[in-house]
């Protein structure tokens, strides 16, 4: 028999370590941000933008800064050797806007390897270290409504988030007899500084579309992962939480 948390209880992530990769983006430092307020402790994922992270850890009072560029299998080995997270959320993703009838292949590999090659090492390694050390551990991968709704210029992008969450289910499949549970968020349009400015139309067509009526935020997506990383969730594995303001209950025609 599980036991039930209390109320109290269903957020509270005191005692674990969150490795969060991404942490210099706007959407890694609001799920960093959130998940230690809920208790946890924070080891924040950089590739290029050390500074964005160090800012982050000092607003939310402690944690570590994990510099790695996860589509290299030796880095990804040399960061989590000096560390021991009990959950993981991967965030971290590239996303250029390119023709598929003029995408190199060398264009399509990046991408993939950024955003799907990086998710399988890092599930990978984590789930095994996990499972023998006895631990119930979560991973959360942050996916896109791209994944199922891809958008023009973005077939490498939206290729590789659908695959991000077909990974998602096939490692909750084979790693929950080890009691590890593995979801993902697939956000809608998240507003950021500028946004407006740069992509008016866009911006535009999402707010008169969404039944919502406007853009999300990085908040929106950072309780969306508390919630799948908390005791909340306890009974929720393989799952792709669509966090898009309703967008996808649009119909197209």
């Amino acid at each position: 028999m599980v036991d039930t948390p209390s109320i109290s209880d269903l957020l509270d992530l005191g005692g674990e370590t969150v490795l969060v990769t991404g942490a210099s983006s706007n959407i890694g430092q609001a799920i960093a941000t959130r998940l230690a307020s809920a208790g946890a402790s924070v080891l924040a994922h950089y590739n290029t933008n050390g500074a964005a992270v160090r800012g982050l850890l000092e607003r939310i009072g402690g944690g570590q800064a994990l510099k790695a560029d996860l589509a290299n299998e030796k880095s990804v080995d040399a960061m989590l050797a000096a560390v021991q997270p009990t959950m993981l959320v991967h965030n971290a993703a590239r996303q250029t806007v390119q023709s598929l009838a003029t995408m190199e292949l060398a264009d399509w590999r990046a991408m993939m390897a950024a955003n799907l090659d990086s998710a399988f090492q890092l599930t990978q390694r984590l789930a095994n270290r996990w499972k023998a050390d006895g631990h119930r551990g979560v991973i959360v991968n942050i996916s896109s409504i791209e994944g199922m709704d891809p958008a023009p210029g973005h077939a490498h992008y939206a290729t590789s988030k659908a695959g991000l969450a077909m990974l998602t289910r096939a490692a909750a499949q084979e790693f929950g007899a080890a009691g590890i549970r593995v979801n993902s968020v697939s956000p809608g349009l998240i507003d950021r500084d500028g946004l407006a400015d740069e992509w008016p139309d866009g911006v535009n067509r999402w707010r008169a579309r969404a039944p919502l009526a406007r853009l999300g935020t990085p908040n929106d997506v950072a309780d969306a992962v508390l919630f799948l990383v908390s005791p909340a969730s306890r009974w929720i594995s393989g799952a792709n939480l669509v966090v898009d303001g309703g967008m996808s209950a649009q119909g197209k025609w």
